[in-house]
């Protein structure tokens, strides 16, 4: 009995001393596999990060843009195309709404006229708006004086309108030419204090010119989309003009034929 009891003990400690090794190796696995977890989750978390640098909205990238390029050299910039816009706005609502129906407003002056009725031809103007209108009425107005002062007069008031449809287009003008002047003179300053920091440093490294160069683009990038900008407003406004223009031309023309025609 004690032979077998020594026999049994013995194969116990073996079995004991099998199951170490193996725990221990268990263990150093989950080390590793928790190891090998962290490291594939850091670049995770970069690209997490990296992500949300890339989602961030129109309005946040053009503010931290603006702060870099400098408050103040960005905002003369950014006043220029304030401005410029309130220019552009107030020169557009008053072309569309100078614009008018011309063939129907010959019609019905013509309908009046040639039954005598000029008072209903001057009130059809009078209650019809944009330059075209304006210039017809003063010509029914000098009617009794004759058709020689009929054309002065709408030769005259037509160089009036003209000179209105073309208010305010001198500002626009210049800010389109203010704005990418106040870009390249941020370029300029950024350029000295890129050369003021390599001399203070004695050295050319991308560190030391990055602040002025950054504040030299930045400022003539965004001069000249404002330029940009405001220049297609501005050829749309000229458009614009240049066809109110004609139908005042074209108007004019129709309307003393109308009255030489019916006059007496």
């Amino acid at each position: 009995m004690s032979i077998v009891g020594l026999l049994t003990f013995a194969n116990f400690n073996d079995v004991k001393a099998q199951d170490q090794p193996a725990a221990e190796a268990t263990e150093q696995v989950a080390e590793a596999t928790d190891e090998a977890v962290v490291e594939e989750a850091a670049p995770v978390e970069e690209a997490a990060a990296a992500a949300a640098d890339d989602t961030k909205s129109f309005h946040q990238v053009l503010k931290e843009k603006y702060i870099q390029g400098g408050a103040g050299w960005m905002t003369p910039v950014l006043l220029c195309l304030i401005f410029g816009m309130a220019l552009v706005i107030e020169r557009i609502l008053y072309l569309n709404m100078a614009t008018s129906n011309v063939k129907k407003l010959l019609e019905g002056i013509e309908d009046n006229v040639k039954g005598g009725n000029y008072e209903g031809a001057k009130e059809l103007c009078r209650n019809t708006r944009g330059p075209v209108a304006s210039i017809f009425y003063q010509g029914l107005d000098r009617v009794d004086q004759g058709l020689e002062n009929v054309e002065k007069a709408v030769t005259s008031y037509g160089g009036v309108q003209m000179a209105r449809l073309e208010n305010n287009l001198t500002w626009i003008g210049l800010f389109i030419a203010l704005a990418p002047s106040f870009g390249f003179l941020g370029t300029v300053v950024g350029m000295v204090q890129a050369f003021d920091d390599i001399e203070v440093a004695g050295d050319i490294s991308p560190t030391v010119v990055a602040g002025g160069m950054k504040v030299a683009l930045l400022t003539t990038i965004f001069g000249l989309i404002v330029a940009i900008i405001l220049q297609i407003f501005y050829n749309y406004i000229l458009t614009k003009i240049e066809s109110l223009v004609d139908q005042m031309e074209d108007g004019s023309i129709s309307f003393m034929d109308i009255l030489v025609k019916y006059h007496k």
